[in-house]
């Protein structure tokens, strides 16, 4: 079952709230990626101070040497999007074609994402997307603890200025760090899917990472009902959980 077969309607044409700004710039691609909007755009009003302290925060950790990954990186993968999005999803961290680039999900993962979250009625644009971990882990293991922890300011801030209605947590990894004693560090995926949590007074859904996905298409399914739960909170502003 492909997300191709799932589009209930046309994916929506306007913008929720604000226009997207990117947070860092892309290069030529080296491979098929997602497509992604990059193109500056003004925003202003209230959004407008918080587009602008996210910006410099994405400065500050393009210069980051706080662990062991900053050795090893090309590129610090901050975050892409719209920064006054209504939906933020946080994954594990950066691929290789993420590493060359300087955006997150850009990869065979980030099609599916996209694909994921145009059957939820979104854009691309209109979302606001990050990692855990802000730079590459050599060979694409999971990121270590003392890595998440050294990145974990840049993830709380982007969050506390993005302030989305919803956060998605994509993988075991992005749910663990930010679900934290909530649900205990040996929690398996399977057991906080599907379910509704709090972070920073967010409501944020727990779902598996598109990587996932591509290795065994049958959790396809069990994602598309837990992004149904998504879609549905996001039209009426409420969940059978909170």
């Amino acid at each position: 079952m492909g997300y191709g077969d799932l589009y209930l309607n046309p994916p929506s044409r306007g913008a929720t709230r604000s226009a997207p700004v990117p947070v860092s710039a892309s290069v030529a691609p080296a491979a098929p990626v997602a497509p992604v909007s990059v193109a500056p755009i003004a925003v202003d009003g209230e959004a407008a101070p918080r587009v602008a302290e996210l910006a410099a925060l994405a400065g500050v950790a393009a210069g980051c040497t706080r662990c062991r990954l900053a050795e090893g990186r090309i590129k610090v993968v901050f975050g892409s999007g719209n920064p006054d999005a209504e939906l933020m999803f946080v994954g594990e961290g950066p691929g290789a074609d993420e590493d060359r680039q300087g955006l997150p999900f850009v990869g065979a993962a980030g099609e599916l994402l996209t694909k994921i979250i145009q059957a939820i009625e979104r854009t691309r644009e209109e979302v606001y997307i990050a990692n855990v971990v802000k730079c590459r882990p050599p060979g694409n293991r999971d990121p270590q603890p003392d890595e998440v922890a050294a990145c974990r300011g840049y993830l709380d801030k982007q969050i506390a200025l993005v302030r989305p209605r919803i956060l998605v947590a994509l993988g075991r990894v992005a749910a663990l760090t930010l679900l934290g004693n909530d649900v205990g560090s040996d929690a398996p995926i399977g057991r906080m899917r599907g379910q509704w949590f709090q972070v920073q007074g967010i409501p944020t859904m727990v779902t598996y990472h598109p990587a996932a996905l591509l290795r065994n298409p049958a959790l396809k399914r069990p994602t598309w009902e837990d992004m149904q739960q998504v879609r549905d909170f996001l039209r009426t502003g409420v969940s059978g959980s909170l």
